[in-house]
């Protein structure tokens, strides 16, 4: 099973974490830990997560996108998604959480 791995890129005040491989229980701690760090940087306005080079998640990986959707909120930043392939996709549409969040198309269209 390929392991879950991230690339964190910074533009101005918007943050765009990409992972890769597989979101499931094993990958989310790490995914969450820098999406924690990213939570805590006063000079962030928007953190967006491109969900393209996601293979597979699962109901740990939903759930770490709904706690980073709150935390955002709370805080009054944006949080937008970047929509993952059909598989990925799957989860938000069954838990009709597609309706709350925000995607966008590609991370250049958060500014």
């Amino acid at each position: 099973m390929p392991d879950l791995e991230f690339k964190t890129t910074r533009n101005g005040t918007v943050a765009v974490v990409a992972p890769t491989g597989e979101l499931d229980l094993s990958g989310a701690a790490i995914l969450e830990s820098e999406l924690e760090r990213l939570a805590a940087d006063p000079g962030l306005g928007t953190v967006v997560l491109d969900l393209r080079g996601l293979e597979f998640m699962d109901s740990s990986g939903l759930r770490l996108v709904v706690m980073a959707d709150m935390r955002a909120r709370e805080a009054g930043r944006r949080f937008a998604l970047v929509r993952g392939g059909d598989t990925v996709h799957r989860v938000f549409e069954i838990t009709r959480m597609s309706d709350r969040l925000e995607f966008v198309d590609a991370p250049e269209d958060v500014q």
